[in-house]
């Protein structure tokens, strides 16, 4: 992977709300690979690089609303020349259980306004996602005031949990072993 989004919305209002999974997940990693995140205008959002033995990867939250996440996004990966296919983002889930991460390639935005922002800046679905799972609350019609909500206590566990699972797989997905990563992400939870 030569490019990681954790996506999210900016500013103190969202940070402990669902929608800011994929942030968490990229600050966490950012943080133990003692990687500063810092303000880039040109690319909307903070970026920091990694450097071995983390794997050698731009790290991006953009500091776009989630809907536009593609631009922070879009202007990193093309003042790079970083292929869809070298690109992770993690974003939150509401089709997954809290405690739950999944790893795929490409598909549809399943109603994710920031990954269909994406696929457009991209002119591709086709680029990694980590799909952190927040959740659903029920109702349709309850989603947007769910995921911009802090999750209740037990929820925060679970969800700091996949967390910790997945960042335990990034040394395989840094050297683009996605399938091994999968595998171990996806049996690690059926045991669970």
């Amino acid at each position: 992977m030569k490019l990681v989004a954790g996506l999210g919305n900016p500013g103190r209002k969202y940070q402990a709300t669902r929608h800011n999974a994929g942030c968490w997940w990229v600050e966490r990693l950012a943080a133990a690979a003692q990687v500063s995140l810092r303000a880039e205008a040109r690319f909307h959002g903070r970026i920091g690089r990694l450097a071995p033995p983390h794997g050698t990867a731009w790290l991006l939250v953009p500091e776009t609303f989630m809907n536009h996440s593609g631009r922070a996004l879009g202007a990193l990966a093309n003042f790079y020349r970083i292929a869809a296919s070298d690109v992770l983002v993690v974003h939150d889930e509401l089709d997954l259980p809290p405690g739950t991460a999944r790893l795929k390639k490409g598909g549809g935005t399943g109603g994710h306004n920031g990954l269909a922002d994406i696929a457009a800046w991209l002119g591709t679905k086709d680029f990694w996602r980590l799909r952190i799972g927040i959740g659903h609350p029920g109702v349709r019609d309850a989603v947007i005031d769910y995921v911009l909500c802090p999750p209740r206590a037990e929820e925060r566990a679970d969800i700091d949990s996949a967390l910790e699972r997945s960042l335990a797989l990034w040394p395989l997905m840094a050297e683009a072993n996605m399938e091994a990563a999968m595998l171990k992400l996806h049996t690690k939870e059926l045991k669970a």
